[in-house]
């Protein structure tokens, strides 16, 4: 695993959703917009674009999300008000929530599936390696998951996906990988040892006696353009969506597909009780409100 191959410079966020399950607050917000702590949930996931090196963000829209825009815009008009004020630290703070990424935007014009949302970017991502990230999916590590693949990428030139270890009885909720049993010599050369598995299969939410193991597959994707092919003649399924699993499939089979086993923590902030504990363990972990809410929480009785 020596040979060094293209760098991965792009990433597509699909975010064209409509949030009903966080109605009536996503009627007229999208969920991406959504305060986690202090910061919206779709800056998470850019952040962690940024800290893979990623150069150039692609958002695929739906209507109703131009906020998501203005958000990673400039806003020179703020940051002089902020600054008239002396608020140098806050003027600072809004300039660089974009850093020096250059954001796109393309429409998905139909709720069609993930597999057709990362299909929508392929002109904008054009015929190189890309990562794909789930804006309502905050992964907290010490080495951003993002970041992890993309290495992996440029180890191997083969795509790489982030799982973790699911509870059985909760497998039935995520797409679960069959990797092949014992470890390849390209694994086993690897500076991530046995946290970097051969992908086999996928299969979408298994029941849990027929789940070919306990990884779930976690919202991060590094994948190289011949995805785009397979997503092209995958037919659709249920609801007329096509799948982004079934893409990953044909691409396991063909170019090869490894998967990166998670050391941190999976925030799923995309359902109510989810979004409440991400903003909750995020906030204990904010140096500057963690003590203080750390100490509510053990004062307060429920």
């Amino acid at each position: 695993m020596t040979e060094k191959h293209r760098r991965v410079r792009k990433a597509v966020l699909p975010v064209a959703g409509l949030g009903t399950r966080f109605l009536p607050a996503t009627k007229a917000i999208p969920k991406e917009m959504l305060t986690v702590v202090d910061k919206p949930l779709i800056q998470y996931a850019v952040e962690e674009c940024m800290a893979a090196g990623i150069e150039s963000i692609i958002f695929v829209t739906g209507r109703r999300k131009t906020s998501i825009e203005d958000h990673f815009d400039y806003a020179p008009e703020l940051e002089a008000f902020l600054r008239e004020k002396g608020k140098a630290e806050q003027a600072d703070l809004v300039r660089h929530i974009s850093g020096d990424a250059h954001f796109s935007y393309t429409r998905q014009k139909e709720a069609l599936g993930l597999g057709h949302a990362v299909l929508t970017a392929r002109e904008l991502v054009g015929d190189e390696p890309f990562a794909v990230l789930l804006g309502d999916v905050i992964m907290d590590s010490r080495i951003a998951a993002t970041k992890s693949l993309v290495d992996i990428y440029a180890e191997t030139g083969q795509g790489a996906i982030t799982v973790q270890e699911v509870p059985r009885e909760q497998l039935h909720f995520y797409g679960v990988v069959d990797v092949k049993d014992g470890k390849t010599d390209a694994s086993k050369k690897s500076k991530w040892g046995d946290s970097l598995l051969k992908i086999r299969d996928l299969v979408e939410k298994p029941k849990a006696e027929v789940a070919p193991s306990n990884y779930g597959v976690s919202g991060r994707y590094v994948l190289p353009p011949e995805i785009f092919g397979y997503l092209e003649t995958t037919k659709p399924g249920a609801g007329g969506e096509i799948q982004l699993t079934d893409g990953l499939v044909s691409l396991a089979k063909n170019e090869g597909l490894w998967a990166h086993v998670h050391d941190g923590k999976t925030h799923d902030a995309g359902d109510k009780l989810g979004f409440l504990k991400a903003t909750v363990e995020l906030a204990l972990q904010d140096p500057k409100l963690g003590a203080d809410f750390r100490k509510y929480l053990k004062d307060s009785k429920f």
